[in-house]
């Protein structure tokens, strides 16, 4: 028996939990999600679609708070131009993560973690989320040593 492509779309939505956007104001959206499927604070969100233009649009959003009623309300990470109300938006199950180790040493990133300074790709296994506890005192390094900032 040949299933349709149609039923393996739907069951991958209800597999990632997909919400729709109930309002934008600014950067900041509501998103409603189905009943126990809401996401946790700090999950980051991805906003797929195109708007009345017909231009591709992606943008991450962090979620905030939970509004009660199956709503959380998140952040948008850049621009909201072309966003409507009723624009799915996945939840990704993880917080927003940037590159960590030695290869980062010197590059500059956006708060998505994606390099802006024209270098290429960073070559890192290693990823870190942006809300995390500071390490603990016995994790740090306390040896005096002089601090060069090239200025």
């Amino acid at each position: 028996m040949k299933t349709s492509s149609l039923s393996f779309e739907i069951s991958e939505l209800v597999e990632k939990n997909v919400g729709y956007i109930t309002q934008i104001i600014g950067p900041v959206l509501d998103v409603a999600s189905s009943p126990g499927e809401m996401p946790n604070i700090y999950n980051s969100l991805v906003v797929k679609g195109q708007n009345t233009a017909g231009q591709q649009i992606d943008i991450t959003c962090e979620v905030q708070q939970l509004l009660g009623n199956n709503e959380v309300r998140a952040v948008a990470m850049s621009a909201t131009d072309g966003l409507m109300r009723g624009m799915s938006a996945t939840d990704t199950g993880a917080p927003l993560s940037v590159p960590v180790g030695e290869t980062t040493l010197g590059r500059i990133f956006n708060v998505l973690g994606e390099p802006v300074d024209n270098l290429g790709p960073v070559r890192s296994n290693a990823t870190s989320p942006i809300h995390r506890s500071a390490p603990a005192f016995t994790q740090l390094d306390t040896k005096l040593s002089i601090f060069e900032t090239g200025i």
